[in-house]
């Protein structure tokens, strides 16, 4: 009988015991979630959370930060993918890093825009690939190119659009797809529009593709290091 009663006792003590556990583990569940939240706002554990974005491919040829400010404002004038504006640079001049900004076809500047398309093909020497017989005064001329209906476009206000220039150049470009349809979503239509040619869309919508999958960490990057770079 005594052990009964003991047994009952020992189980009363049990329930209070659990009963009285219940708001201290809600208090403290409650007091961990809040903590959380105000470390989570504290500069180092932000700058955790962002490490992973250091991580990104290893690219052939890598994005020169310095650009990709240029490609962002390009493309949100011209409400474009900046990543689209990337490749096309990659492709074009390898990030202008190519000896010569002059194609054997006659194509010039950094985004390798055939003379014709840049001061416009209502030019009366324009015809066939677009190489024209244009003096260098009429090409940067944005009062000369407006009358001729071309894609040449003076980014950087010195009162000339230069496609020598790499904002100039940028932002022509920038200009040119998204009258193609890239303003309207039709990328591949306005690579297309870029260069007639089937091997170059693909390889502009490779690095396009690639650029986009990892926009966030190349931007990330990019003001990481020019922010170094001023000090």
């Amino acid at each position: 009988m005594v052990n009964k009663k003991k047994q009952q006792l020992h189980m009363k003590l049990k329930l209070w015991l659990i009963i009285l556990l219940i708001p201290v583990s809600i208090a403290l569940y409650t007091t961990t979630i809040i903590m959380w939240q105000q470390l989570k706002e504290l500069p180092i554990i932000k700058k955790l959370g962002t490490e992973d974005m250091k991580d990104i491919p290893a690219f052939d040829i890598e994005i020169p930060n310095k650009y990709i400010p240029i490609y962002q404002k390009a493309a949100k004038k011209y409400h474009i993918p900046w990543t689209l504006l990337a490749a096309h640079h990659r492709i074009e001049t390898r990030f202008s890093t190519m000896k010569t900004l002059e194609s054997p076809v006659g194509a010039v500047g950094h985004m390798q825009f055939m003379p014709c398309t840049f001061v416009g093909w209502n030019h009366p020497s324009c015809k066939d690939l677009g190489k024209g017989n244009i003096q260098k005064k009429e090409l940067t001329d944005p009062k000369t190119i407006k009358s001729y209906g071309g894609y040449g476009v003076d980014a950087n206000g010195d009162g000339q659009a230069d496609p020598y220039n790499i904002e100039d150049a940028i932002y022509s470009a920038a200009n040119y797809l998204a009258a193609s349809g890239a303003a309207n979503g039709k990328i591949k239509k306005a690579v297309y529009h870029y260069n007639h040619d089937d091997v170059y869309v693909e390889n502009v919508l490779y690095y396009y593709k690639l650029y986009d999958k990892h926009k966030k960490e190349l931007v990330f990057n990019s003001k990481i290091a020019l922010e170094a770079s001023k000090k």
